[in-house]
This record gives C-alpha cells, structure tokens and sequence, in this order.
C-alpha cells in the first residue's frame, strides 16, 4: 500500500528524479522563473527555498551545501544575488502561477518564479 508517501516520484527513478530536480532548480536561479508541470514546481519549491535560506548566510558550509545542489553557475548566482537580496526577508521566496492545461497532453502547467 501507498500510505504516508510524500515523495512525488514523476515517474523516474530516484537518480533520475535528483538530476532533474538539479536541473529545474539551477534553471529557476539563472532565468528567474521557469515555466514547469505544477507537480514539479511544487515539488522543487520547498528545496529552493531552504538553498535561499542557506544562501543568506554566508558560511563555507553553506557554500559547499549549494555547490552539492546546484550547477556551479547557479550556486555562485544564488549566493552573490539572490541570496543578499532576500536578507531581510522571513521566508516565501518564490511563488507558483497555475496555468492552462499543456496541449499535448493536457498537463497541468505553472510558472514558478521569485518574488
């Protein structure tokens, strides 16, 4: 039985799945917002928000922990920018915009960008 799973698993296997929220991730940092699956971008939404948190401060451990993340270029870009950006801010870094269903096969779309 399937009680209790609060992965979603898109279909992939888990190495699959971690490259490709590698990917979504270093793609929402360099572009500013992406246009994704609703089940993705809420799946990578908590994940970008916990890096922005540790990019914040400015420690080497966290450093090291967004390098693991994130592709290089974006790791630098979310420490630089978009870290020192959001020093003040709480918490609700990035936000989800629903769209129409896609045209092919009709799934659900949404853009997912920074605030």
């Amino acid at each position: 039985m399937k009680h209790h799973s609060k992965i979603r698993k898109l279909g992939r296997k888990r190495d699959q799945r971690k490259a490709l929220y590698k990917t979504l991730m270093s793609s929402l940092v360099k572009y500013g917002k992406i246009e994704t699956t609703e089940a993705k971008a809420k799946e990578i939404r908590p994940t970008t928000e916990k890096l922005v948190t540790k990019a914040r401060t400015k420690t080497l451990a966290n450093q090291r922990l967004l390098f693991k993340h994130l592709s290089k270029e974006a790791a630098r870009k979310m420490i630089n920018e978009i870290g020192s950006r959001y020093e003040n801010k709480k918490g609700g870094y990035t936000r989800i915009i629903k769209l129409g269903p896609r045209r092919g096969d009709a799934a659900a779309r949404a853009i997912i960008e920074f605030v």
